[in-house]
């Protein structure tokens, strides 16, 4: 399964705003964008779609910005695939009209595309940013 650059951008926004939750202030869209080097035209369009989504909630002002709608351990990753990339990420193919070769690798991609999604359900945003963390500790220990 094949994520678009969306969801990781979306994914990597997240991130952002579940290390600020704690705060309980808005991030707004160009903090987000400079601190992780992603262009602000297409972040904004991100932003969008997950507020869309009930899965983060912006603050109109001067000290306005996004954060998060619910707990990171409330937010599933799947929930973020299907925000950015909506139904398109499950849609199914037609079969009455493929031979016997393209039903076959399709069912299979289609085997491993519902693996991929079990794999993303199981998991949250909690987690990812615990992995992250993780890579943070290590990058340490190995310039020590």
């Amino acid at each position: 399964m094949e994520l678009s650059c969306k969801v990781d951008y979306a994914c990597i926004a997240l991130l952002e705003l579940a290390l600020r939750h704690k705060q309980g202030k808005p991030t707004s869209v160009s903090e987000i964008a400079i601190s992780q080097r992603i262009p602000i035209r297409y972040l904004d369009q991100v932003m969008a779609m997950l507020r869309r989504a009930g899965i983060i909630k912006s603050q109109r002002g001067a000290k306005g910005g996004y954060h998060l709608a619910r707990e990171p351990w409330q937010i599933k990753l799947t929930d973020v695939v299907i925000a950015l990339d909506g139904e398109a990420a499950q849609e199914q193919k037609d079969s009455t009209l493929l031979t016997a070769e393209k039903s076959a690798v399709i069912d299979m991609w289609e085997t491993a595309k519902v693996a991929s999604f079990d794999i993303l359900h199981k998991h949250t945003l909690e987690d990812l940013l615990r992995k992250c963390e993780e890579k943070r500790q290590s990058d340490v220990m190995f310039y020590i």
